[in-house]
């Protein structure tokens, strides 16, 4: 059942926001939120027996706020949101905002399968204290998600959502990007301002900067892997696994970055890239949790089907950080 204290309050801001025209929020209700900066996407802790662990979410959370983030990502893909039910999405951000400092953004996943889904989704967690929905393209009629599809998807549900929207492209797990005219085309609406791009290609990136310049859009770097090139080019921040577990070395290669300081930069770079790849693509979120394991916070189990790494996997895990000076 959903939890009863999240939903007493998205019922009446669902109901006034689905009652709305979907041209009835106002022209440019997005425009002016800052994205600058670094977001690590929050794991969502499990008990033994598979249960969210709101309380352990709330000490990695105590723990992650003391770093120089510009925010959070909560029910991203590292936060195993398609493993979660609806009730369970909305506790986390809701519990993910009590937690965290006033200051700092919350991001939170709210892309579903359906327009309606999303929208719904969208709406209510604003009401339990999202700050922008970062919303995923729809993939599971991949053949049919043509730019037209997907910018009809998008607008409905930007229109609708109280809160500004970000576009989210990572085809590693949707098999699917989102075109750029699509990008392009979604910039343009005043409740969008910006994206999270995670397919690693810079070129992609850079194009996505360069024809969205004339509008008030922003696009972070989904991985800390490409972080330093997509800051090159244009990027405002990154959403970034790594920045879960070397949080203050994210940031480091952030202010290097900004100030100009590119040969320590790519030196720093240069040992961040194993370790990401390790977190990310290797061995994935039971490899980040692992590792989170490892620095201080709470990691813990993933929920099935994903499984825990074996003892080769482990070890491969931990030379990747400490061929690197990590550990």
């Amino acid at each position: 059942m959903p939890v009863p204290r999240v939903w007493s309050s998205v019922r009446l801001g669902l109901s006034r926001v689905l009652s709305r025209t979907l041209g009835g929020w106002p022209s440019g209700e997005g425009r002016g939120m800052d994205l600058s900066g670094i977001y690590p996407p929050v794991t969502t802790p499990f008990t033994a027996t598979a249960e969210v662990d709101y309380g352990k979410l709330e000490e990695n959370l105590h723990k992650l706020g003391t770093l120089p983030f510009r925010g959070f990502v909560v029910q991203g893909s590292n936060g195993e949101f398609p493993f979660l039910t609806s009730s369970e999405r909305l506790e986390v951000v809701s519990r993910a905002r009590q937690a965290l400092p006033k200051d700092k953004l919350l991001l939170a996943g709210s892309g579903c399968e359906s327009t309606q889904a999303t929208v719904e989704m969208t709406v209510s967690m604003a009401q339990v204290g999202a700050d922008a929905a970062m919303v995923v393209t729809p993939c599971y009629y991949r053949g049919r998600m043509s730019s037209a599809a997907l910018i009809h998807h998008y607008t409905k549900v930007a229109d609708l959502s109280p809160v500004p929207v970000v576009l989210y492209s990572v085809p590693a797990n949707t098999g699917l990007d989102l075109p750029v005219d699509a990008v392009v085309t979604l910039s343009q609406h005043p409740n969008i301002v910006g994206i999270k791009d995670s397919g690693g290609d810079v070129t992609r990136i850079g194009l996505i900067v360069h024809k969205t310049r004339s509008q008030d859009f922003q696009v972070l770097a989904g991985s800390a892997g490409f972080l330093l090139a997509s800051y090159a080019i244009g990027a405002v921040g990154g959403v970034c696994a790594l920045a879960n577990v070397l949080g203050s070395q994210v940031c480091q290669l952030e202010r290097l970055c900004l100030t100009g300081q590119w040969e320590d930069a790519q030196k720093l770079q240069h040992r961040l890239i194993e370790p990401n790849t390790a977190v990310t693509q290797r061995f994935g979120i039971p490899g980040l949790k692992k590792t989170m394991d490892w620095f201080g916070y709470y990691g813990g189990p993933c929920r099935s089907p994903l499984q825990e790494l074996s003892p080769a996997q482990e070890e491969a895990l931990r030379l990747d950080f400490a061929s690197n000076g990590w550990l």
